[in-house]
């Protein structure tokens, strides 16, 4: 009777092993295909000169020296995209406003007036690994109109 226990162990220890190993050794060959990966940002305003015809409070803050003087705060949203390494990006960059905006992301080339009222569209292959900023580059909108587009290292798609 001990001696079928102890060979069952054996054989059960083994089988183990070898599963473990033909598991490490598929998730090690796996490759990741690349996917296109779309996205919609929109522009939005969250302060706005205009809000003091609504906020007296705010007069003083869009004022020439105020804390907001000469700025606005518009933002993306989405203002965080993540995607993998050799992802192909398919922006959909949405301005509904009557104030004009840059999308600039200049880590892979990307510099776009964004129109009043219009929609502009822009793709690019995510080609690096990293933390990467995009944002407004209008003066009055800085620093406050960013984001980050996240870019992750493709082993890790294939791991999970």
């Amino acid at each position: 009777m001990k001696r079928w226990i102890v060979a069952f162990c054996l054989i059960s220890i083994i089988v183990f092993l070898l599963i473990a190993c033909e598991t490490q050794r598929l998730t090690s060959d796996a490759q990741y295909t690349p996917h296109t990966r779309a996205f919609t940002l929109i522009t939005i305003p969250l302060l706005v000169k205009e809000s003091a015809t609504t906020f007296d409070f705010l007069h003083k803050d869009f004022a020439k020296g105020g804390v907001l003087g000469g700025k606005e705060v518009y933002t993306f949203s989405p203002d965080h995209i993540t995607v993998y390494q050799g992802d192909k990006v398919d922006l959909t960059i949405v301005n509904p406003e009557d104030d004009n905006h840059t999308f600039t992301l200049r880590d892979f080339g990307v510099d776009l007036a964004l129109a009043p009222q219009a929609t502009t569209k822009v793709s690019f292959v995510a080609s690096k690994v990293g933390s990467f900023t995009f944002y407004c580059n209008m003066a009055s909108h800085m620093p406050f109109m960013s984001g980050q587009l996240i870019v992750l290292r493709d082993s890790s798609a294939a791991s999970s």
